[in-house]
């Protein structure tokens, strides 16, 4: 809901509305309207500083919730390029003649 593209259910981060307020689920299966964003800072930052998220799930966060959210958001990684740079470069053998 916040850069607006397409990825798999697996690659993404659930959050969802229960009668406790938002959360984020991490199994994917608690009951509830839910929205799906990337595991990506940039990602979070721009749906919580707007009202996407609210208008997606169809309820007010808390401040309670908008801060247990931004404290989870500050474990993830900035963006997705940020996260290519921190894995392994891959090697490849070079074909000599």
């Amino acid at each position: 809901i916040a850069c607006r593209q397409v990825g798999g259910k697996r690659a993404l981060i659930r959050l969802v509305r229960t009668d406790e307020g938002v959360q984020v689920d991490a199994s994917g299966k608690l009951a509830g309207r839910g929205a799906y964003l990337h595991p990506y800072q940039t990602c979070w930052e721009a749906v919580l500083k707007g009202n996407r998220l609210e208008s997606a799930l169809r309820t007010s966060l808390t401040p309670e919730n908008r801060a247990a959210l931004m404290a989870f958001m500050a474990t993830l990684p900035p963006d997705a390029a940020d996260e290519a740079e921190t894995e392994a470069p891959s090697t490849q053998d070079d074909e000599h003649d």
